[in-house]
């Protein structure tokens, strides 16, 4: 079976009007899929931000997509072991472009109060990029919202072909 291209944003896509533009960032803005990959205690607080307290699907976030293959965004919370780090990387690679992630917790941001032993992962940013991190020791629901808030800020003010040359430079083609 032969490799497919990977498919581009066109040269022209620079020209497309700010009207254009503005919809389709809505559109991407407003209608995250995501793939929670919880680890530990923070993984709690996204349920608890899932439910209807604080009910972050009225931020046009739909929680629990049925894979990475249907997801947009990842949301990284607990500590990333070296043994987990290849998973959290084959699955990034498998989420279709454009893709966004959320580091979730002191665990995912930098290792935590595990930061120092031999096995830990010292920041999900070591093997995937990350677009929005949020610090807590477990961060409170309200701070989730507060990331996917300014994750949908950063969205709005991308331009796809920006995003696509993005990815590709951070190794998301493979």
């Amino acid at each position: 079976m032969a490799d497919l291209p990977m498919p581009t944003v066109g040269p022209v896509s620079r020209l497309a009007p700010k009207p254009m533009r503005f919809i389709l960032n809505w559109g991407r803005r407003y209608s995250l899929w995501v793939f929670n990959f919880g680890l530990a205690c923070c993984a709690i607080e996204f349920i608890a931000t899932s439910m209807s307290r604080h009910d972050f699907i009225r931020f046009g976030v739909i929680p629990f997509a049925n894979g990475p293959r249907q997801a947009d965004l990842m949301i990284v919370s607990g500590t990333v072991t070296d043994k987990m780090a290849p998973a959290v990387k084959r699955l990034y690679e498998q989420m279709p472009d454009p893709k966004y992630v959320i580091s979730f917790g002191a665990c995912s941001n930098s290792g935590g109060p595990y930061w120092d032993s031999y096995c830990v992962t010292k920041g999900v940013d070591q093997i995937i990029p990350v677009d929005v991190y949020i610090p807590g020791c477990p961060p409170r629901p309200e701070a989730l919202l507060h990331g996917i808030m300014k994750l949908q800020e950063q969205i709005a003010a991308e331009t796809l072909s920006d995003r696509y040359v993005w990815s590709r430079s951070q190794g998301g083609d493979s």
